[in-house]
């Protein structure tokens, strides 16, 4: 798949290791909140990001926002081949054109469905230095950073659902929730044995 060239954004040296944080899953509450912004860039922050790497690695995913591994920092990672990188602080400033693409989610674990976004988009944030920066991006790239930041605001691959689908996701999620004693008094109930 052809991505816009973009400028790249740096980051430091990446070791692989195992994943440090579970990810939060539909139906937890800190996949609702609106994260808030990081104010000082120290210590904790570098770690929490080096942990955020090896845990979207080992999903495998391509990218994971604080909110999904359960902290409320305006932050997010991802890797699409070229990376890995962090971008703190993001906002999508401007968007335009249209693009339909079959997304997943980590958090709504193997459901994937096609999803109509903006195809350009114009990311402003700040690195781990504390830089500004500024990063135009399309297709893959545009379409990560817009479910990240979606993450961070609180909203739900599943909010961007037409109604059909999301009716599907939500029963199919429902019964996902269910252990197998409640399984079986529901089949019990509608009749299935």
């Amino acid at each position: 798949m052809a991505i816009s060239a973009e400028p790249k954004i740096p980051f430091f040296a990446y070791d692989v290791c195992v994943a440090t944080y579970p990810i939060r899953t539909y139906g937890d509450p800190v996949l609702r909140q609106v994260t808030t912004d990081i104010e000082n860039i120290d210590e904790s922050v570098i770690r929490l990001v080096e942990d955020m790497i090896d845990t979207m690695h080992e999903a495998p995913g391509v990218g994971l926002a604080a909110s999904q591994v359960g902290v409320q920092k305006r932050l997010f990672v991802y890797d699409i081949g070229d990376g890995p990188f962090a971008v703190l602080n993001a906002r999508i400033t401007e968007s335009s054109g249209e693009w339909t693409y079959e997304e997943g989610c980590l958090s709504v674990p193997g459901l994937y469905w096609p999803i109509t976004r903006p195809n350009h988009v114009l990311l402003e944030g700040i690195d781990l230095e504390g830089n500004p920066l500024t990063v135009e991006a399309s297709e893959l790239l545009g379409r990560v950073f817009q479910h990240e930041i979606d993450h961070l605001d609180g909203v739900l691959l599943l909010e961007r659902l037409d109604p059909d689908q999301r009716k599907e996701a939500m029963k199919f999620l429902r019964s996902q929730t269910l252990d197998p004693e409640q399984q079986r008094a529901k089949r019990k109930l509608l009749g299935g044995g």
